[in-house]
């Protein structure tokens, strides 16, 4: 299974990769700014395979810029909570 195919797996994989970055010293706003970035880019180019990541995607595409930062936001703290 594909860690796109289960949202619960994904946030497992994306908590695991802000661990990493947090323990190589990234601070919080460059965390988040990458996930802004690849929230964008999964947006733009990643069909969601689950009903979690098409909310995800319409609650990105429904914000402003500044939005989708909250957003990207909250969503490495929630993935950082589940790993």
């Amino acid at each position: 299974m594909d860690v796109l195919e289960n949202f619960d797996r994904w946030k497992e994989f994306l908590g695991a990769q802000v661990d990493k970055a947090q323990a190589m010293g990234v601070s919080q706003d460059r965390i988040t700014e990458v996930a802004t970035k690849m929230g964008d880019y999964m947006s733009k180019k990643v069909d969601p395979k689950n009903e979690q990541e098409r909310l995800l995607k319409d609650l990105w595409e429904a914000g402003n810029e500044n939005e989708q930062r909250t957003l990207a936001s909250i969503m490495v703290k929630m993935a950082d909570r589940a790993h």
